[in-house]
């Protein structure tokens, strides 16, 4: 069954009112694009959205009780709450650097950054 997804662009400041006809997971068209980093979008918003994420993980043995975290890519939008689920059962001891390796999501590989060094206490 044919479908029409609207969107927004986020990719740029235009803000291009996008329209997407879809059938399935297959795409056939894309119309209100300006540039092609707005088509490119609307492909990936219509079958496969994703997000980046961003939150925090405990630390064991630091001067902070948590560091913040944030996805190297996007990741699949509906898988979002499962991968908070696993980021809050996470520790991690200090020390801890900025643009650290903290832990990989399970099923996307998608590896979780530190975004600043927290000291050990």
């Amino acid at each position: 069954m044919k479908e029409v997804k609207e969107f927004v662009c986020i990719t740029c400041p235009m803000g291009c009112r996008l329209s997407v006809e879809v059938e399935g997971e297959e795409i056939l068209s894309v119309s209100g694009n300006s540039c092609k980093r707005g088509w490119e979008y609307a492909r990936s918003e219509a079958v496969n959205p994703k997000r980046m994420l961003t939150t925090t993980v405990r630390v064991e043995g630091g001067d902070q009780p948590l560091v913040p975290v944030r996805s190297e890519v996007g990741v699949p939008k509906n898988s979002i709450m499962e991968y908070m689920d696993f980021l809050n059962a996470q520790r991690v001891q200090a020390p801890v650097v900025s643009h650290q390796v903290i832990c990989e999501l399970p099923g996307c590989g998608v590896k979780m950054i530190a975004s600043t060094d927290i000291a050990a206490k």
